[in-house]
């Protein structure tokens, strides 16, 4: 006996089913070499808008979720040796989870910056300025520890 598949007339079919504006603005595929901050922070910013998710988008709610998915990157790697976390392949499965897991720190990043009105590309530059003073090359290659800073000379 044969079973004879329902069609509902009132489901949407695959053509009629419309793109979000976040959907068209973005490329099929992003890549690092071609992608701007802006594009990201645009792309982020409306996925937010379409799903009406602003009131939840504050700075609390937001460095938060950055923080936990820290957190959830970091327990990928928790009980692993250190050889075999860089010993991970573009393959394995651990490197697709660190891929999502990074995607969702950067993209709560980018919805943070958004909130805040930060160029994030004027705030890097800005930041690495200030590493470069506070890790001189002559001082910290080569080792991790911050350099001690130097007492005042005393009379």
């Amino acid at each position: 006996m044969k079973t004879i598949k329902k069609i509902n007339p009132a489901a949407p079919k695959k053509t009629d089913i419309k793109k979000s504006a976040a959907e068209k603005s973005a490329p099929v595929k992003f890549c690092d070499s071609k992608t701007t901050v802006a594009e990201l922070k645009s792309v982020m910013k409306n996925f937010v808008n379409e799903r009406e998710w602003e009131k939840y988008h504050d700075p609390k709610n937001l460095s938060m979720s950055i923080a936990i998915e820290a957190a959830e990157l970091m327990e990928l790697f928790q009980w692993i040796k250190n050889e075999e976390a860089m010993a991970v392949t573009k393959d394995s499965p651990l490197y697709m989870e660190a891929c999502d897991e990074i995607s969702d720190i950067i993209l709560y990043c980018l919805s943070l910056a958004n909130v805040l009105k930060i160029d994030l590309a004027s705030a890097i530059s800005n930041k690495v300025v200030k590493n470069v003073k506070k890790y001189p090359k002559d001082i910290c290659r080569g080792d991790y520890k911050k350099p001690h800073k130097t007492a005042p000379a005393v009379d």
